[in-house]
Parts: C-alpha cells; structure tokens; sequence
C-alpha cells in the first residue's frame, strides 16, 4: 500500500523559518519516501505504507520537540483501485 501525508507546522513565522518548520524538512528530506513536496505553507510526501508512518511518527516527534504548538496532517491512500488496498 502507498501513502502520502501532507502537513503543515505551526506556528508561522512569514520572515524566517521556524526551528520546527526546519525540523520537519529535514525528517520528511530523510525519510526513505518516493516523493517529497516541501514547501512555506504545505508539504506532502509519498512512499511505501511503513515508510511514510515512520516518518510522521518522526515528525510528529520532532517537530513538537522543537517548538512547534501544532501539526495538522492528513494521510491518504493513493494508487489503490477497487479491492486493492490491502
């Protein structure tokens, strides 16, 4: 089964990137995913089931450890026809 989360980290800080925002690119950057989309207002990721869970597991972590106050993310199956994700 394939994944992709997307989140974002708050708070926002339009001059300069947060710690936590930081952090969050460089675990997703780390990740063994297929793809990677991160930008200043959202960032996505795809990969293998166990990949993109171990990496919000790491993100959720680290980015909370580094200051950040909120973490909004949404994962989603993609590339599963009917009867397929398993």
């Amino acid at each position: 089964m394939r994944l992709r989360v997307e989140f974002t980290t708050e708070p926002f800080d339009l001059d300069e990137a947060p710690a936590h925002a930081v952090v969050a690119r460089q675990v997703i950057e780390a990740a063994e995913l297929d793809e990677v989309d991160v930008g200043p207002f959202g960032n996505t990721a795809e990969g293998a089931a166990d990949a993109v869970l171990t990496a919000v597991d790491a993100l959720l972590r680290e980015t909370l450890q580094a200051g950040a106050t909120r973490v909004s993310l949404q994962v989603n199956v993609v590339g599963a026809g009917e009867g397929d994700a398993k």
